[in-house]
């Protein structure tokens, strides 16, 4: 990736955060201020520019019909303009303002960043793990005994960790739905996501009716941060039915998402997730339903008719035999879903493969490769229809002026992605996380010229397993 003109200083990781996560996360952060980012090539810094045009892409796909030709709004030679933080215009020979730092994306494609709907990041401390074991096995013999020994510093290293793979693999929005119940380690986790400059949503599940600790949360710890948001997590079952009304009053004493797991597996069938919902009020454009694996007509009919939001997890429902979604049926009633990596049991951030086993899973399932989701419909989730599933849909999830400026830069002049053949088709059937070349989240390069900016991924690496080790042999 060139780049013209001559480079300014370095943009140090401190510089890219604001609020508490820069106070918090620099002295953990792998780089240090004012040292040139690391990536490949010729090693140049990357300018702190609030004006960055993206000169020549071969194409351009904006995901607004609107701006480009089609249904993802497709551009062929054509640039990006991003103007503090936001995308300023997308079009041809587009002028360069006075003073914007250009860079040459000729033979590349340029679109949305990834919406990663639903994950658990901290859970990369437990990758490849229990890997004969299904949902149930996996809560009793890996995520229970890991979460019940985990630190602060601890905690901080596998969230950096696992939101820093997601980045390279061009995820610029997260949902993390989190049990973690101490402040201490709340702190610790908001700071890590913070940290990293990606655009967040902390999903707090509060073990007991605490409006007063969620309250806290939200304005001690993740409004201070720019690009962070709270929703509260839940899950919804009969026996919990009481603390399920008490997350979602505390989700509307806030204004936000409840968000919760639904019928991952058919034995969760006698909770009766989507009744308790329904009784309690959330049924609603403010509920947001994970997995969604088992629920029968009806029950898919009453979250299309109140609006409620869906997020598919395909690699991990696959990973912990859960089940297929039935996604086509969700599209038919106009559901709005996202895709979601879902942390420790999907086992990598990847989500190029993330968005074919979307495709594989389903046309396996109905014997019919003609089936909901086609190319198009699995890009559409996997940025806008994932900000659309979360409410953000009028800031993020596609290149309409106005809008955010998070956005990848792919590069498709690879071994796993040439020859060209049907570049749209190839993102998603041949594309891989190293084929992401650069990723901007609200206009700042986090990754540039294929690698993360002033981070050492070495030391996060270390840091990781050093404290994986330490879990290991705790207690």
């Amino acid at each position: 990736m060139q780049t013209t003109p001559t480079p300014q200083p370095a943009r140090s990781r401190r510089a890219l955060l604001t609020g508490l996560g820069a106070a918090a996360a620099a002295p953990l952060l792998g780089g240090t201020a004012g040292s040139a980012p690391r990536h490949r090539g010729a090693h140049q810094p990357v300018p702190a520019a609030r004006t960055i045009l993206l000169r020549g892409a071969a194409l351009v796909l904006t995901m607004d019909p609107a701006s480009g030709s089609g249904s993802l709004g497709s551009m062929e030679n054509a640039d990006v303009l991003m103007r503090n933080g936001a995308i300023a215009a997308v079009g041809t020979a587009l002028q360069a303002p006075p003073g914007a730092w250009v860079v040459d994306v000729s033979g590349k494609l340029v679109m949305p960043g990834f919406v990663d709907a639903h994950t658990h990041l901290w859970q990369a401390a437990i990758r490849g793990g229990c890997t004969d074991g299904n949902l149930f096995g996996w809560f009793e013999r890996c995520t229970d005994p890991a979460r019940g020994r985990l630190t602060p510093a601890a905690l901080h290293s596998f969230v950096r960790l696992a939101a820093l793979d997601a980045v390279q693999s061009g995820v610029t929005t997260l949902v993390d739905w989190s049990d973690i119940f101490d402040y201490d380690l709340i702190e610790s986790y908001v700071r890590a996501l913070a940290g990293t400059g990606v655009r967040f949503t902390y999903a707090m599940f509060p073990p007991r009716p605490d409006a007063v600790l969620v309250t806290k949360v939200k304005k001690d710890l993740v409004d201070p941060v720019p690009l962070g948001a709270l929703q509260v997590a839940t899950h919804a079952a009969r026996a919990a039915q009481d603390l399920n009304r008490a997350h979602w009053e505390a989700a509307q004493e806030l204004g936000v998402m409840l968000n919760s797991h639904v019928l991952e597996r058919p034995e969760q069938r006698a909770d009766d997730p989507i009744g308790v919902l329904a009784d309690i009020g959330a049924l609603g454009p403010r509920l947001l339903v994970n997995h969604a694996v088992h629920l029968t007509d009806e029950e898919i009919a009453a979250v299309a008719d109140h609006d409620a939001r869906a997020v598919h997890c395909p690699l991990s429902n696959m990973r912990l035999a859960s089940g297929v979604m039935r996604l086509p049926e969700f599209r038919r009633r106009g559901v709005k879903v996202g895709l979601g990596l879902d942390g420790g049991t999907n086992d990598t951030s990847d989500f190029q493969a993330l968005m074919k086993t979307a495709i594989g899973l389903q046309r396996a399932r109905a014997l019919d490769a003609g089936v909901f989701p086609q190319v198009p419909d699995v890009l559409r989730m996997a940025t806008l229809g994932g900000a659309e599933a979360l409410g953000i849909a009028d800031r993020v999830g596609s290149l309409t002026p106005g809008k955010r400026a998070d956005l990848v830069v792919i590069d498709p002049a690879a071994l796993n992605f040439a020859p060209r053949f049907e570049w749209v088709g190839q993102i998603v059937f041949n594309g891989r996380p190293e084929n992401i070349d650069a990723v901007f989240v609200d206009g700042r390069p986090l990754k540039f010229g294929g690698a993360l900016v002033d981070v050492d991924t070495s030391r996060v690496v270390r840091e990781a397993e050093a404290a994986a080790t330490r879990l290991r042999t705790a207690g």
